[in-house]
């Protein structure tokens, strides 16, 4: 079982969809990706959940999780629709809360097998993610900013 990771900028226009779309089928039908897990804190992210739900219609055996920076305790989050569930990981009780999402999305980094970005400004917590992943050469990422 592959996982991929979403990272991108909150303000990510509408018309990369498309995009998301193809990057979303070729990592299920190229690179065997079966479990997609994605944030919610902006445009990009519900993105990238609407192009995994879409591709769920023709590849049941694909889930979808939710990725929780804040314990659920502290800050509870249902299970959006069409989501298989939440991850909340490990160790993430110790992380201020100020820290929180960036310490969640470097945890994916570290135990996902790819990556699909859409991180093209140059000083943001996105691209850092993005360049750590790529310095790291353990997580397969498709960067492909212009188009995706």
């Amino acid at each position: 079982m592959s996982t991929c990771f979403f990272i991108g900028h909150r303000e990510t226009s509408d018309s990369i969809f498309p995009a998301l779309l193809q990057a979303v089928k070729r990592h299920i039908t190229e690179y065997g990706v079966t479990e997609f897990v994605v944030g919610h804190y902006g445009n990009f992210d519900r993105l990238a959940a609407r192009a995994v739900l879409h591709a769920k219609e023709r590849h049941p055996q694909v889930t979808l999780f939710l990725l929780l920076p804040y314990h659920p305790a502290d800050q509870s989050v249902p299970v959006p629709e069409g989501f298989d569930g939440t991850f909340y990981p490990p160790g993430m009780e110790r992380v201020p809360k100020r820290a929180a999402i960036v310490r969640a999305n470097r945890y994916m980094a570290d135990h996902c097998d790819f990556l699909i970005a859409y991180a093209w400004h140059p000083a943001s917590n996105a691209r850092e993610l993005v360049n750590y992943a790529q310095a790291r050469g353990t997580v397969r990422v498709d960067t492909n900013t212009q188009q995706i």
